[in-house]
C-alpha cells in the first residue's frame, strides 16, 4: 500500500505589473511622452493665440468655445481616465468646428440683414459715414508727419504746435509719444514702440502709398473731432466730417444741408424725406429673409424656375448616367467580347479628367462662333448653344452625362460581377430569357447594391456647382431676374450669385436663408429615399 505524499501549497503566481502607456512613460528616452508634450504644446499655443484674437475683437462666443475645447483637450490627454475620448476628441472637435459651427453661423446670418450696406456694427457704420463726409478744416495747420509701423499696423506720428510728438493709428487715436525724437526735417525720426518708415520707401512703394492715402488717424476718441490725413506722406492736416454724430439721439446731421438722419430698426440712417445714408449695420430681422423667398414677386418667380430646373438637372444627372453606365457594364460584362479590359479603360477616361477642365473645354466646343460642335455635327449651322435657355440646359446635361457615366459604369460593373451565378443559372434552367433575367433578377440586385450611391449622387448633383459655373456661369441671364440669375443656374449657384461673391450687391442673409432651405430639401429627400431603398432588399 502506497501513501501519496502530501501536496504542498504553491505560492500564488506573481501578477505582472500593469503596463504603462508609452505616452506617459518617463523611463529611457521617453519619446512617447515627449511627442505628446510637443503636440499638446502646439495645440495650447494655437488655442491661446485664438483666445487673444477673440478677446481683442470682443468675440465672446469664439472665446468661450475655444476656452472650453482647450481645457477639454488638456484634461483628456493629461489624465489616465477618459481613454475613449483620447481617440474621439479630434473627430468631435472637427465636427463641431467644420459642421455644427458653420451650420449654426449660417442659421444666425439667415436671421439678419447682413450684406452690402449692412456689413458691420453701428459704430462702424457711423465711422464710415463720417469718413465719407470728410473735408479739411479750413484753419487746420499743416503738421510735419512721419509714417510709422508696428507689427504690420501703419500709423502717423506728427509734431504739433507745441513741439510735442503725437502718434496713433486707425484703431488708436493720437496720444503723446514720450521720449520721441524729431529729425532735421522737422518730422519725427524716432518713436518708441514704433518703426519709422523711411521716406524713400514711402516714395517708391506704390501699394504703400495707397494705404497711406486711405489711412485716417483719429484726433481723439470722439469721432466728431476729425482725423489726421496726408497726401504726400510727409505732412498732415486735420479733416472733419460735414456729418455730425449724436450718440444720445442716435442721429447723424449733415451740417451743410441741415438734413437729419435717424437710426431705425432696419439698420439704416434715414431722413424724413426717405433718403438714407449708404452705409448701415446688420440687425436681426427675424424670418424676413425666408418670407422674401416666397413673397417677393420677382425673386419668387425666378427662384421657382431655378428650383424646378435644379430638380430636373439633379434627376437627369443620376438617371441618364446610370442608364448609360449600366448599359455599357452589361455589354462589357459579356465574356464573349474581345478586348474588354482595353475598352473599359477607354470608357473611364472622362472620369480621370478634372471636371472643371472638361466643363471649360465643352464651353469652347459649344461656342456658336468658333466651337467644333456646330462645325462637326451640324454642318456649320449657327446654333446658339450658350445663348438659348433650353439649348444651354441640354448642353450642360450632356456635359454632366459625359463626366459622370464612367462612375456608374465602374459601379455597375462591380455589382454585375458580384451577382450570384447560381441564381442566374437556375433562372436560365427554368426558362427565363435574358430580358426576364434582366428585369426580375439583375436589375433588382444591382439596385440593391447601387441605391445608396444613387441617393448620394442625387444630393451631389443637386449641389453640383462646378459644372454649372464653369460651363456657362449659370447663363444665359433670365430677363428681369434679380441678382443676375441665369437659365442654367441651380440653387447652389443661385446662392453664390445672391451672396455677391461673383460681384454685385451681396445679400448674405438671404443667401443663408436659401442655404438652409436647400439643406432641408436635400436632407428630407435623402431620408425618404434611403427608407424606400429598404424595400429593394426583399429581392435578395
Amino acid at each position: 500500500m502506497t501513501v501519496d505524499a502530501p501536496t504542498l501549497p504553491q505560492a500564488p503566481a506573481e501578477t505582472p505589473p500593469p503596463r504603462e502607456s508609452h505616452a506617459r512613460r518617463w523611463r529611457g528616452l521617453g519619446w512617447g511622452f515627449l511627442a505628446k508634450l510637443a503636440l499638446m504644446a502646439l495645440v495650447n499655443a494655437f488655442g491661446v493665440m485664438t483666445l487673444l484674437s477673440a478677446f481683442r475683437v470682443e468675440s465672446w462666443v469664439v472665446f468661450s468655445a475655444t476656452l472650453v475645447l482647450l481645457l477639454a483637450a488638456d484634461i483628456v490627454y493629461f489624465t489616465k481616465r477618459a481613454l475613449p475620448l483620447k481617440y474621439l476628441l479630434p473627430g468631435l472637435v472637427f465636427l463641431l468646428v467644420f459642421q455644427v459651427f458653420i451650420f449654426g453661423y449660417t442659421a444666425y446670418i439667415a436671421f439678419t440683414n447682413y450684406g452690402t450696406g449692412h456689413a458691420g456694427t453701428q459704430e462702424q457704420a457711423v465711422e464710415a459715414a463720417l469718413v465719407q463726409g470728410e473735408r479739411r478744416v479750413e484753419d487746420s495747420p499743416t503738421y510735419p508727419l512721419s509714417v510709422v509701423e508696428r507689427v504690420g499696423e501703419l500709423g502717423f506720428a506728427i509734431v504739433d504746435e507745441n513741439g510735442d510728438v503725437l502718434v496713433g493709428s486707425a484703431e488708436q487715436p493720437l496720444e503723446e509719444a514720450a521720449d520721441a525724437a524729431v529729425g532735421s526735417g522737422g518730422a519725427p525720426s524716432d518713436v518708441p514702440g514704433w518703426e519709422v518708415v523711411p521716406r524713400a520707401t514711402v516714395i517708391t512703394d506704390a501699394a504703400l502709398q495707397e494705404q497711406i492715402a486711405s489711412l485716417r488717424v483719429p484726433v481723439s476718441e470722439d469721432p466728431n473731432d476729425g482725423s489726421i490725413r496726408t497726401r504726400d506722406g510727409s505732412s498732415g492736416a486735420v479733416y472733419e466730417s460735414t456729418l455730425v454724430w449724436d450718440a444720445e439721439a442716435q442721429t447723424i446731421t449733415d451740417t451743410t444741408t441741415g438734413t437729419v438722419y435717424a437710426a431705425n430698426d432696419k439698420g439704416s440712417f434715414v431722413a424724413e424725406d426717405g433718403s438714407a445714408l449708404p452705409t448701415g449695420w446688420y440687425v436681426n430681422v427675424g424670418f424676413e429673409n425666408f418670407f422674401r423667398l416666397f413673397t417677393d414677386p420677382a425673386l419668387a418667380q425666378t427662384l421657382l424656375s431655378v428650383t424646378v430646373w435644379t430638380f430636373v438637372f439633379a434627376t437627369l444627372s443620376v438617371v441618364l448616367p446610370f442608364a448609360l453606365g449600366l448599359l455599357l457594364a452589361l455589354i462589357y460584362n459579356d465574356a464573349r467580347l474581345k478586348g474588354r479590359r482595353f475598352l473599359r479603360t477607354l470608357y473611364i477616361l472622362p472620369y480621370a479628367f478634372p471636371a472643371f477642365m472638361s466643363a471649360l473645354l465643352f464651353r469652347g466646343m459649344f461656342n456658336a462662333e468658333f466651337g467644333v460642335i456646330n462645325d462637326l455635327f451640324f454642318f456649320g449651322a449657327n446654333i446658339n448653344w450658350l445663348g438659348d435657355p433650353w439649348l444651354a440646359r441640354a448642353a450642360v446635361v450632356w456635359v454632366n452625362l459625359w463626366l459622370t457615366y464612367p462612375y456608374y459604369f465602374l459601379v455597375c460593373t462591380g455589382a454585375l460581377q458580384a451577382l450570384p451565378q447560381d441564381t442566374l443559372e437556375a433562372a436560365s434552367l427554368d426558362g427565363a430569357g435574358r430580358s426576364r433575367q434582366l428585369r426580375s433578377i439583375i436589375l433588382p440586385l444591382v439596385l440593391v447594391a447601387t441605391a445608396p450611391l444613387l441617393i448620394s449622387s442625387f444630393a451631389f448633383s443637386f449641389n453640383n456647382f462646378t459644372v454649372i459655373y464653369m460651363f456657362n456661369n449659370g447663363g444665359p441671364a433670365i430677363p428681369g431676374a434679380p441678382y443676375a440669375l441665369g437659365a442654367t443656374d441651380i440653387l447652389i449657384s443661385a446662392i453664390y450669385d445672391i451672396s455677391g461673391v461673383s460681384g454685385g450687391a451681396a445679400d448674405y442673409g438671404l443667401a443663408s436663408a436659401l442655404s438652409i432651405l436647400v439643406f432641408a430639401v436635400v436632407g428630407g429627400i435623402s431620408a425618404i429615399a434611403f427608407r424606400q431603398t429598404r424595400k429593394l432588399e426583399e429581392f435578395q
